[in-house]
């Protein structure tokens, strides 16, 4: 029989809104643990054996799962009234069309979730100057891969922001800070890399990958070339972005933050030193910061969603 309003919800109907793992998803695939792009992390409803009868208790939990659910995604749901013990537990309209709402939501990020907080996930900086390369990299890892995965799911992300330290020391300081501020906030997301900054020569975009499209190799999120005059047009900036394992697997991030200095380095001479910086050939010591914004449980969600440590991972100029 045909899932119709007017009709009595059967056992196996009532069991694909709970438990389906294929489209149309069921509540459990994108609420509860799931796989990939679904999966929150909550308690799971629920099924009724087979040839069971599907009681009021049961119905309402389904209800009161997509609404909760909704809150945290900031999806509208058709509006049911509850039923009760002893009614007859009649098919409610468009079910299935809300579980599709939230399936789509959750597998795109959550992006319109605005219960997120945030914590400091790390900083490191250069110990000096260099003339070569820069090279940060930090480590965000959390508790299980369904934690991971939930996380963003939920509408989580990762705020990577490059930078510089210390004083401005001629044309090559302000390169790598013009640089780093053309960046701005690179978010890393379930699905993309959003960026706040603008300008500078757009080498390397990847920000339409987020955290499903990692691998265990490095995936350039963003590279950036100067434009800041022929001298520098050869420095660069970029982020990159890795996983220890697949995704299911893995429970660790790594982001990598890499500058490059190839120009010549002609400015300072031995014979010019009148009013010239000390070290006007050297880059500026790199910064990379991370910031977590975090699902919390404002919401809808049972509990925060966050990750259990971070760590410097490489921190080499020269």
């Amino acid at each position: 029989m045909a899932y119709t309003a007017g009709d009595t919800i059967l056992d196996d109907e009532y069991n694909t809104f709970v438990n389906n793992s294929s489209s149309p998803f069921g509540y459990n695939h994108f609420a509860g643990t799931g796989s990939a792009q679904y999966g929150l992390g909550q308690s799971a409803i629920a099924t009724v054996s087979a040839g069971g009868t599907v009681n009021a208790a049961q119905w309402n939990s389904l209800f009161t799962g997509l609404d909760t659910i909704a809150n945290h995604t900031n999806d509208t749901m058709t509006s049911r009234a509850a039923v009760s013990a002893g009614d007859t537990i009649a098919i409610k309209a468009a079910v299935a069309a809300d579980l599709a709402t939230l399936a789509a939501s959750v597998a795109a990020g959550s992006p319109n979730a605005t219960a997120i907080s945030s914590q400091a996930a790390g900083s490191t900086t250069n110990s000096g100057t260099w003339n070569s390369t820069s090279t940060i990299a930090r480590t965000i890892t959390f508790a299980s891969a369904d934690t991971m995965r939930h996380f963003f799911n939920a509408g989580g992300y990762i705020r990577i922001v490059p930078g510089t330290s210390g004083s401005t020391d001629g044309d090559k300081d302000t390169v790598f800070s013009e640089l780093a501020s053309a960046f701005g906030n690179l978010d890393l997301k379930a699905q993309s890399t959003t960026r706040s900054g603008s300008g500078e020569t757009l080498t390397t975009n990847g920000l339409g990958n987020g955290f499903h499209d990692l691998g265990t190799g490095y995936t350039t999120l963003l590279k950036l070339t100067s434009d800041n005059g022929a001298d520098y047009n050869s420095n660069t900036l970029e982020i990159n972005a890795k996983l220890d394992a697949a995704v299911g697997t893995a429970v660790t991030l790594h982001i990598q933050q890499i500058a490059q200095d190839p120009a010549g380095d002609e400015t300072y001479t031995s014979g010019n030193t009148s009013g010239v910086p000390t070290n006007p050939n050297e880059a500026p010591a790199m910064s990379l910061t991370l910031t977590e914004f975090y699902p919390n449980n404002t919401e809808g969600l049972a509990s925060n969603i966050t990750s259990s440590s971070n760590a410097q991972e490489t921190n080499s100029a020269s």
